[in-house]
C-alpha cells in the first residue's frame, strides 16, 4: 500500500507528538521538524506508509538522544490493559461464541495506536471493546478464520502495539494446542510492542515468542531479520494485527489474515469498508 498525498500532515504531527515526548526545548524540536520536511520532500511516494514511518522516528531518536520516546506510555497501556484483563476474561468464557468474542477483543486492542495520535484512556478502550462486540461482521469471517487456523500446522501472529499484546493473548488462549510463534518489533517505533512487553503480557508462557529485528512499524520484509523471514515463508497462516501491518503485507503473495480497528480514511478506502470499522481482511 502506497503513501497518499493526506499522509504527509499525519507523519509532520507524528514527529511534533513525539518530539513533544521527549524534550521541551523548541531549538531541538525545531531540528527534528526541519529533518522530517526535508525526508518528506524528497522522498518517494511508491513506498509504504512504515517505511516513511521508520526514517522520521529514527530521526526523532536521534536528534532527541531517546531510544524510545514512547516508553512510559507503553508502560502505562501494559498497565491498563493488564487491569482489564479479569473482566474481558469472564466475558469471553460467558459467551455463546468464546472464540468469535475473543477475535473482537483482540481487534479492539488495535485502539491502543499512538501512531493516530489520540490519546488512549482507559474509557476510550472500554469504548471501544463495547463497540467491537456489536459492529457487524459477518459469521463467514470468523468461521474461514476459524477453519485456517484449524488446519494450520504452522502460525504466524504478527502483534503490533504495547498494551494490545495483553488482547492478542485473549485471543491465544483460546488457541491453545495450535502452533503459533508470536511476533513483535525488534527495536523501538512509536508505541510498538518489543519483547519486553510480550513476556509482561505473559505470552511466552503460551507461545514462542520473537522479535522480527526491524524498527519499521509494519513489516517490511527486507527490513527484518533473515530468522524471521524463514519463519514468514514457512508459515501456513499469518495472523496480522494493525493497520503497519496491513500497509505494508497487504499485497504479499502470503495467506493472512489482517485483523484491525481501522482509524484511517486512506486504509478505510483501500480496504473498501468505513473508517472505524473493525475488520478482518484475507489476504493469499
Amino acid at each position: 500500500m502506497k503513501i497518499g498525498l493526506e499522509c504527509v500532515p499525519c507523519f509532520v504531527r507524528q514527529a511534533f507528538e513525539a518530539a513533544s515526548l521527549v524534550t521541551n526545548d523548541q531549538k531541538i524540536k525545531e531540528r527534528i521538524l526541519r529533518q522530517v520536511l526535508f525526508r518528506l520532500a524528497n522522498v518517494s511516494f511508491d513506498n509504504t506508509p512504515p517505511f516513511i514511518g521508520r526514517n522520521i522516528h529514527r530521526i526523532v531518536r536521534l536528534l532527541s538522544g531517546n531510544n524510545d520516546p514512547y516508553l512510559e506510555i507503553k508502560k502505562d497501556s501494559n498497565k491498563l490493559a493488564l487491569k482489564l484483563m479479569p473482566s474481558l476474561k469472564k466475558l469471553i468464557k460467558s459467551s455463546a461464541d468464546p472464540f468469535e468474542t475473543a477475535v473482537r477483543m483482540a481487534i479492539a486492542g488495535n485502539i491502543i495506536d499512538c501512531g493516530q495520535g489520540d490519546h488512549i484512556g482507559e474509557e476510550k478502550i472500554k469504548k471501544t471493546i463495547s463497540q467491537c462486540l456489536d459492529q457487524p461482521i459477518t459469521k463467514e469471517n470468523f468461521n474461514e478464520l476459524k477453519e485456517e487456523i484449524e488446519n494450520a500446522s504452522n502460525i504466524l501472529y504478527l502483534g503490533d502495539n504495547a498494551g494490545e499484546v495483553f488482547f492478542d493473548r485473549l485471543l491465544i488462549e483460546e488457541l491453545q494446542g495450535y502452533p503459533i510463534t508470536y511476533v513483535v518489533r525488534g527495536a523501538p517505533t512509536i508505541n510498538d510492542a518489543l519483547i519486553d512487553d510480550a513476556r509482561i503480557a505473559g505470552l511466552d508462557k503460551l507461545v514462542e515468542v520473537v522479535d522480527n529485528g526491524s524498527d519499521v512499524p509494519g513489516t517490511i520484509l527486507e527490513e527484518c531479520s533473515d530468522e524471521f523471514k524463514r519463519l514468514f515463508f514457512e508459515a501456513d497462516l499469518v495472523i496480522a494485527k494493525g493497520q503497519g501491518n496491513y500497509e505494508t503485507l497487504s499485497n504479499e503473495q502470503k495467506k493472512i489474515f489482517f485483523l484491525l480497528k481501522v482509524k484511517c480514511p486512506i486504509i478505510a478506502e483501500h480496504i473498501g469498508c468505513q473508517d472505524g470499522d473493525m475488520v478482518i481482511a484475507k489476504r493469499g
